[in-house]
């Protein structure tokens, strides 16, 4: 034992004898020296010296954070169905010093009437229990209402960010079931799609705008069935006139564009499923874009009319800085001639081979001229970008679509034609239109219905432009 607990051991052990000469009784000295020779006063009197030494310090909690944790088990069990054993359980967590009662030998009367005590869930009732339970309560009754809306840190699916490709105002929509509820929104802004559930109306709401109240907005489907049913069903066929001398980078690639039998081929939906009709313009699925340190460059998709001078805009961008930008090597089928090197001018391979890569679908766009296959392939583009440069490509407008992967995630410039006078003029000195072909050229040039499609758009006629912009990417 301890000295201390020896020392008050030995004072018990004495104490009968001290008190005998003041105890008359002979029953009471007995009394006194049974009560001061149990163990039992022992050990009271050692439960008491622990119990003072809390006095001045209360006992560590395992935890420190364990009257957090009761606190917020308590709201977590209020939010449950009210069983026995949760009631009981938040009582506890209530009032941590209640006395535990224990009557093995008696039962204990439950009231006869239910007790809600408050917060008393009421989720999982139906209308009538919940009468019941108003008409049997006395005093105030306070209702709390949780929101329907859920906090967004609490969603485990993925946000959903589109880019409207069209205007909408839900005033002006007849077949919208709530005007009142429809979100209206300009072509190029940005949406969050908060529920798709409905096959014909999402939930959406603005990105960046302070009111985050979500609203009605068709969906792509609808949007799409609705632009279709409204859509002339009329065809224009283009014109397009052979041409005896060819200027511009890829020259043999380029030629199938302008050849009038390649483009009949080319630009028949019924000839070629890569060349489909175009996709109605509704929403087109976005994401933050922030480049990285080590990733690779955007692709940057150079578009605009035939003859607009898009290969001339590619070498000046070429000249500005080699070591930045880079084209693709085309593929062909034809020969190899004397002067040219494989990989340099095109990439040469066989017919057989070429046809193949078609159905396998590795071509962006392709074409034939003379009986020999010219084309710019997906691995061409791989192989510039792997290279740490910005691959310059110019293609038709429906060839987008292929491009807009998470892979090349592609940054489509417009070069925007200049007056059509100033466009005759041009090709005139490029000898590209002959003067038999001014006087039926009322249809010359291609026309392109793809506002959507661009991230940015270029005057050709601006003489000081800088590839500023495409620098940075």
């Amino acid at each position: 034992l301890p000295s201390l607990s020896k020392s008050l051991y030995e004072l018990l052990s004495v104490l009968p004898s001290q008190l005998q000469p003041h105890v008359e009784s002979a029953d009471d000295r007995s009394f006194l020296h049974a009560m001061f020779g149990e163990r039992s006063l022992y050990s009271l009197v050692k439960i008491h010296e622990k119990l003072q030494s809390y006095e001045d310090c209360a006992p560590t909690p395992v935890l420190d954070s364990a009257g957090s944790l009761a606190q917020d088990l308590t709201e977590e069990l209020q939010g449950r169905s009210a069983s026995n054993e949760i009631r009981e359980l938040v009582n506890l967590l209530s009032k941590p010093h209640i006395k535990v009662r224990e009557n093995e030998t008696s039962n204990l009367l439950c009231p006869i009437s239910p007790t809600y005590t408050a917060p008393f869930p009421v989720d999982d009732k139906k209308p009538e229990e919940i009468i019941s339970i108003l008409s049997q309560s006395q005093g105030a009754i306070t209702f709390k209402v949780v929101p329907g809306i859920k906090e967004e840190a609490q969603s485990k699916e993925p946000k959903m960010f589109v880019k409207a490709l069209f205007d909408y105002n839900p005033a002006e929509d007849k077949a919208i079931p709530c005007k009142e509820a429809g979100l209206a929104f300009r072509k190029g802004d940005i949406l969050q799609v908060m529920s798709q559930d409905d096959a014909t109306w999402w939930q959406a709401k603005l990105e960046g705008d302070g009111n985050q109240r979500a609203g009605l907005i068709p969906s792509k489907h609808f949007q799409e069935r609705r632009l279709a049913s409204w859509r002339p069903m009329t065809v224009t066929t283009l014109q397009r006139t052979p041409s005896k001398r060819f200027s511009g980078l890829r020259r043999s690639f380029r030629l199938s564009r302008r050849d009038k039998k390649t483009n009949k081929s080319m630009y028949e939906c019924k000839r070629s499923e890569q060349y489909d009709t175009a996709d109605v313009p509704t929403y087109e699925e976005v994401t933050a874009y922030r480049r990285k340190h080590g990733d690779r460059h955007r692709l940057v998709v150079l578009v605009g009319p035939t003859g607009i001078g898009l290969n001339e805009l590619k070498r000046k961008l070429l000249i500005s800085d080699p070591q930045h930008f880079s084209v693709t090597i085309p593929h062909t089928s034809r020969s190899k001639r004397h002067q040219e090197s494989d990989g340099v001018e095109y990439h040469f391979i066989s017919k057989h081979l070429f046809e193949a890569d078609i159905q396998n679908n590795k071509f962006i766009e392709h074409g034939e001229y003379k009986g020999n296959y010219y084309g710019t392939s997906l691995d061409s583009v791989r192989s510039v970008l792997s290279k740490n440069k910005v691959c310059l490509l110019d293609v038709q407008p429906h060839t987008l679509k292929h491009l807009r992967t998470a892979e090349f995630k592609p940054y489509v410039v417009f070069v925007k034609p200049p007056s059509i006078e100033r466009l005759r003029e041009t090709r005139k000195s490029a000898k590209v239109i002959s003067g038999k072909d001014d006087k039926n050229s009322s249809n010359p040039f291609s026309v392109i219905h793809a506002p959507h499609s661009f991230d940015f758009s270029l005057a050709s006629t601006c003489a000081h432009w800088r590839p500023l912009q495409l620098v940075a990417l």
